[in-house]
C-alpha cells in the first residue's frame, strides 16, 4: 500500500472528508490489471471502497440490466476506483450510476472529479447523458455548498444505507460491547443466559434457501423493503462468499431457523446487507445475539466498521410513520448515532434529454423493465 493510501485510510476511520481537496483530476477506464485486481484498488481508495464498488457486485450486476464500466479518477498521484453501471435507452443516450461514487477524499473534489468524468465521456464520444452518483459523503452545511458547486442535480436515494447506523469495532470486543446501549447489552446476554446460540451457514441452496425464507416472513409482516427473485439472491451470495467476502448467521427455534443475516466483509468494512426473522418468536434477545456474534466474526476477519445499512434519516429516526423505523430503533441500540449521507444526485450532461428523463422517461423505463424482467431497475 502507498503512503498515501494508508493516509485515505486513516481519515475514513475518523472522519470521511476531513481531507483536504486534491484539485485537478483525470478519468480513463481500468486497465486489465487493474480490474482482475480490483478489490485491493477499490479498498485502497480514500474512504475505503464499497462493497456496491466491488468486483462481487459488478458480477452481480453485469448483464443483469447493467453495463459495467470500470472507471479510474487521478490526482496529483492517487488514485480512485470506481465501478460505473450503465444502460443505453433509445433517444436519451446512456445513463451511467456510478454507484457509491466516486469515492473522493474531500466533498470539495466532487467538482473537478465530475468535471474529469464529463470531459472523458465527451472525449470517448459515450454519448452520456447524466452520471448518477451517490458519494460516501457525511451529509452538511458545507457538504451542500460542494454539491452545488459541482451542478449537481438532486435526484431520488437508491441505496438502503443513505442513512444508516455505523459502529466502530476497532476497539477490543470487550470495549466495543460496552459501547452499545444497556438494552442491547441486555438482550445478549440473556439471551446467551438462556442458552440461545448463533451458528454460521455454510454457503449452498439449504442456507440460501432458509435465509431467503426468512426475509420473505419479515418482508410479508412487515412491507419494510422490497424483496428481489430468490434467483438473484443466490447469484449476489455465490458471488461474495465465492471470494471469501460473505457469511451467514443464523439462531434456530423449534429446530428450524429463526433469525437470520448475511454480512459482508470488504476491506476493512462489515455490511450487514440481508437479514430476516420468523414473528413471535419465544427467545427473548435473538436478534441482538446474531448481530453481536456477526460482529465479532467481522473483527476477527479485520474490519473496524460495522454498517447496520438502513436506518431512517436523523430527524426521523423516532417517527413511528417511517416505514423503517422498526429496523432503526433495533440498528441503533447498537449505535446510537445515525449517519445521513448527502444520497443520490445527477450530473448533468445534455440537459435537454435529462429533463426528458426527469420528466417522464425514468418512469416509463422502469416500468418496462419491471414487466419485462420482474427485476427492480437498479
Amino acid at each position: 500500500m502507498s503512503a498515501r493510501s494508508h493516509t485515505y485510510k486513516t481519515a475514513h476511520k475518523t472522519n470521511r472528508q476531513d481531507t483536504a481537496p486534491l484539485g485537478k483530476f483525470t478519468a480513463r477506464f481500468a486497465t486489465g490489471e487493474e480490474i482482475e485486481n480490483w478489490d485491493k484498488h477499490v479498498t485502497a481508495n480514500p474512504n475505503g471502497g464499497n462493497m456496491l464498488q466491488s468486483a462481487a457486485y459488478a458480477s452481480v450486476k453485469n448483464g443483469n440490466g447493467w453495463d459495467v464500466r470500470f472507471l479510474v479518477l487521478e490526482s496529483g498521484g492517487a488514485a480512485s476506483y470506481n465501478l460505473v453501471l450503465e444502460k443505453k435507452f433509445p433517444v436519451l443516450g446512456r445513463l451511467w450510476y456510478l454507484i457509491k461514487g466516486p469515492d473522493i477524499s474531500a466533498a470539495a473534489d466532487l467538482r473537478p472529479a465530475l468535471g474529469a468524468c464529463a470531459e472523458f465521456v465527451k472525449a470517448r464520444k459515450l454519448n452520456v447523458f447524466a452520471i448518477k452518483v451517490e458519494p460516501d459523503i457525511v451529509n452538511s452545511a458545507e457538504a451542500q455548498v460542494q454539491l452545488t458547486a459541482a451542478g449537481l442535480v438532486k435526484a431520488p436515494n437508491i441505496q438502503s444505507n443513505d442513512s444508516t447506523a455505523l459502529l466502530d469495532i476497532s476497539p477490543t470486543e470487550n470495549e466495543v460491547f460496552r459501547a452499545i446501549s444497556s438494552r442491547a447489552r441486555n438482550a445478549i446476554r440473556r439471551a446467551e443466559r438462556e442458552g440461545c446460540q448463533v451458528v454460521q451457514g455454510e454457503p449452498g441452496p439449504e442456507t440460501y434457501r432458509a435465509l431467503y425464507d426468512l426475509m420473505a416472513d419479515t418482508v410479508k409482516a412487515k412491507g419494510s423493503m422490497p424483496l428481489r427473485s430468490y434467483e438473484y439472491y443466490v447469484r449476489f451470495w455465490d458471488e461474495f462468499c465465492n471470494r471469501g467476502q460473505g457469511s451467514f448467521f443464523f439462531v434456530h427455534e423449534d429446530g428450524k431457523p429463526s433469525v437470520g443475516a448475511f454480512v459482508i466483509n470488504y476491506g476493512s468494512k462489515a455490511t450487514y446487507k440481508d437479514g430476516g426473522s420468523i414473528q413471535n418468536r419465544k427467545q427473548y434477545g435473538d436478534s441482538h445475539l446474531v448481530q453481536w456474534a456477526a460482529i465479532r466474526r467481522m473483527k476477527e476477519l479485520g474490519c473496524t466498521e460495522y454498517d447496520f445499512c438502513g436506518t431512517p434519516p436523523a430527524a426521523r429516526i423516532k417517527d413511528k410513520s417511517h416505514n423503517l423505523h422498526g429496523m432503526g430503533m433495533f440498528k441503533t441500540s447498537f449505535s446510537k448515532t445515525v449517519t445521513d449521507f448527502v444520497g443520490c444526485y445527477d450530473f448533468v450532461l445534455a440537459p435537454v434529454r435529462h429533463r426528458l428523463w426527469v420528466r417522464g422517461a425514468e418512469r416509463v423505463f422502469r416500468r418496462l423493465e419491471t414487466m419485462r424482467t420482474g427485476n427492480q431497475f437498479y
